[in-house]
């Protein structure tokens, strides 16, 4: 159609009604800034950032459950997807076990669980992305969900917590406006697993208190490098109460064995597209390997006599108790040593609450828990059904007996005819304390029902500078860059002046650097002070392992026709002894033969991938062997050649020998590097991560008890700069920018 006829044609059928368009306008609302707010049964609605609480104005309390708007909002968000999740939809999970050191947990808390070094407690936990719905990436920058369900004698206790100590908002009444802002735009559905537009960055942009998160996100800690390096965190403030009565406020942790590491944006845009089940497919591989992933269960403690000690609220979950104020305290380990069996009735049924706990725990004033105690249970009744709890993944592994009958899908055969209490034999009647009952604590409650919060929850940059301070110098150029990328998706302009404003009360350079970057606002001056404190573990750097590991590091050996196979089979008997994985990547999918070898005169080696089927990002280092005519080979092809310089440019370890070294050097192309080229000499040379040598020892081959900055031999300078995880001073120095990867 041309032009013309497709205006003549565009304009008849304006003019021209259309009943089935007049019937979808009796639906149509349009929110504009002169429409108010109401309730669904039309009540104006004062306050849309508060649940109703008892308080006396300066601190917090529990919130109300008289709170009809707040429990609407709260309900009518949860009942928005059936039946994937609304966040948290793509995840993945793993069986293991948890157990205490020992009884140093008993002073705070009367739960056996964390107290009886006896006990090793059947857990599975869930770990998920935010965002994306089920069929999204693994890799997209957000924040991973970290939920932990433990069966115990007691009951079960579900752990819902995430990667990230903090939240975007600090009462659960905004649950529905952040997950809203975040989730693809209502006009397109676009965008899919990622916050780079214009609703979440508005949201953010207006709502202050969710600074601190976002610098969080915005760092490395958005793109971890796999589920089994990530921290996890409690998020909430709940309760802790000991055998005498006494309540302490508690927050909790878990800190990887494996060291606290993360992906490069660049590697984590391609990953998501070359292996959108990088995740999910490591945990698999670690497990199955029989390299099963651990972490340190810590907690941190405040006694309520210190409640009100802090310059900041220690019930708002957009603020961290910095260790310096209040150590972490380890108290046992737990191991996931099990993968699923089924994938839909174990990690796709598995449902968690934050309201269910044991005795010995219990919940605070902190208003986003209490939200999240009436939302979730609400949220998996929606999405499973009220007999969620009998299906096999969520079922205690102790006695349930209750009252409750029927329902959706219940398989229970109740056989005594007696379903409500008191009764006529007394079954089914309430446990004493005495007996192992739950009981709540006493807590004295006074004020006035009001919508507030506390005077300490108005402040919300002083964490947001602490956690910028703190990082490492490649953090900080990672978050730059990172707020830069996404604010340059919005289009528009008041959304990136927006946020580029409020990056000025976090720090002046970070707001220039930013808004020359994204076109928004440069400021003159800072809004307010850096106030130049900094704290322990908020960089990734403070986790390094005390004993450093290459353990289920996945380590690629490129190969062409006429590589030298005594030194890929040393190399790799010495990163399997310690731990790593190793793989072929070839010409081709399947055999290829080393020096003096050619079909029909030798076994060869079997390569796992080609160049073309995988690619330098799915694995975290690269070796090239010497011999002549592989190194040809190699440095003919271009996709071999992009292989080393991808990998140069995500910071990872490369380690090659002889004519390798050749190879690698023409690749990489710099002249900052130093190589071991010498075909004559053995010394190893290690330059920003490159560990070369021109002539292969045998007593390079060993890699010796414990990996330092002060090994001997090739394989032990190698295994070294892989268990450092990247060569960020490349980045600093800025080499990874003079390479086009």
């Amino acid at each position: 159609m041309t032009t013309t006829a497709h205006t003549m044609a565009q304009g008849l059928s304006d003019l021209t009604e259309d009943p089935k368009r007049q019937d979808m306008e009796q639906e149509m609302i349009n929110c504009t800034s002169e429409s108010g707010l109401t309730t669904d049964h039309g009540v104006k609605v004062s306050d849309t950032d508060n649940w109703l609480k008892v308080s006396d104005g300066q601190c917090g309390g529990p919130s109300l459950l008289e709170d009809q708007i707040a429990r609407e909002k709260i309900h009518r968000f949860d009942h928005e997807r059936i039946p994937e999740r609304v966040v948290h939809a793509r995840g993945t999970g793993a069986h293991g076990y948890f157990k205490v050191f020992d009884y140093r947990a008993s002073k705070y808390t009367s739960a056996p669980v964390l107290t009886d070094p006896s006990r090793s407690t059947p857990i599975f936990v869930r770990f998920s992305t935010v965002q994306g719905s089920r069929g999204s990436a693994d890799t997209v920058r957000d924040v991973r969900g970290f939920a932990m369900k433990f069966y115990t004698p007691e009951g079960n206790w579900d752990l819902v917590g995430n990667d990230i100590p903090v939240f975007f908002i600090q009462d659960a009444i905004k649950f529905p406006d952040i997950i809203h802002a975040v989730k693809p735009e209502p006009h397109n559905e676009v965008p899919q697993g990622q916050s780079a537009h214009n609703n979440f960055w508005d949201f953010v942009g207006l709502q202050p208190e969710s600074a601190h998160m976002v610098m969080w996100v915005m760092s490395d800690r958005g793109i971890p490098r796999s589920f089994r390096m990530m921290q996890g965190f409690g998020v909430n403030t709940y309760t802790l109460v000991n055998a005498r009565g006494e309540r302490s406020f508690v927050k909790f942790h878990m800190i990887p064995e494996l060291g606290v590491h993360s992906l490069v944006w660049d590697e984590a845009l391609k990953i998501c597209g070359q292996d959108p089940d990088f995740h999910r497919k490591d945990l698999n591989e670690a497990i199955e390997s029989g390299c099963p992933p651990k972490w340190t269960f810590a907690i941190q403690v405040v006694e309520e006599k210190d409640e009100h000690n802090f310059d900041f609220d220690i019930l708002d979950a957009t603020k961290i108790w910095p260790e310096e104020l209040v150590p972490v305290q380890p108290i046992g380990e737990f191991v996931l040593n099990r993968t699923v069996d089924e994938f839909f009735t174990e990690v796709e049924q598995a449902a968690f609450c934050t309201s269910h706990v044991v005795p010995g725990i219990g919940f605070s004033d902190d208003p986003l828990l209490q939200g999240r105690n009436f939302s979730y249970f609400d949220t998996q009744i929606t999405r499973l059904g009220i007999n969620w709890e009998q299906l096999p993944i969520n079922r205690p592994v102790c006695p349930v007996l209750n009252h409750h009958r029927d329902g959706k899908m219940n398989h229970r055969i109740n056989t005594n005819n007696l379903n409500y209490h008191p009764n006529r034999k007394n079954a089914g009647h309430p446990v004493p304390p005495s007996e192992g009952s739950y009981i709540e604590f006493a807590q004295k409650v006074e004020g006035i029902k009001q919508r507030v919060r506390g005077a300490k929850f108005q402040e919300h940059y002083n964490q947001a500078q602490l956690f910028y301070n703190s990082l490492a110098p490649h953090e900080k150029a990672h978050l730059i860059s990172a707020i830069s990328f996404e604010l340059s998706h919005c289009d528009d302009p008041s959304v990136y002046e927006t946020y580029t404003r409020l990056l000025n009360n976090i720090d002046f350079d970070l707001a220039k650097v930013v808004a020359r970057n994204v076109d928004g606002v440069v400021p003159e001056k800072p809004t307010r002070a850096n106030h130049g404190k900094r704290s322990a573990s908020l960089s990734q750097e403070d986790f390094r392992p005390e004993t450093l590991t290459i353990a289920t590091r996945r380590i690629a050996i490129l190969v062409e026709d006429g590589f030298n196979d005594i030194e890929v089979q040393a190399v790799r008997a010495s990163l399997a002894g310690a731990k790593a994985t190793t793989w072929i990547i070839g010409p081709r999918r399947g055999k290829v033969y080393p020096e003096g070898q050619s079909p029909g005169t030798g076994d060869g080696i079997t390569a796992d991938h080609h160049f073309n089927g995988q690619r330098s990002t799915l694995f975290d280092a690269l070796f090239v062997p010497s011999g002549t005519e592989h190194a040809k080979a190699l440095t003919k092809n271009g996709r071999a050649i992009h292989w080393v310089k991808e990998a140069f440019g995500h910071c990872k370890a490369i380690g090659a020998i002889g004519d390798g070294v050749t190879f690698v050097k023409h690749a990489i192309g710099l002249s900052e590097l130093d190589f071991g080229d010498d075909p004559d000499s053995d010394k190893i040379i290690s330059s920003y991560g490159v560990v070369t040598t021109g002539k292969y020892a045998p007593a390079s081959a060993a890699i010796g008890a414990k990996i330092g900055p002060d090994s001997k031999g090739f394989a032990a300078n190698f295994t070294y700069e892989i268990s450092k995880h990247r060569c960020w001073e490349r980045e600093l120095d800025g080499l990874t920018d003079q390479i086009a990867y």
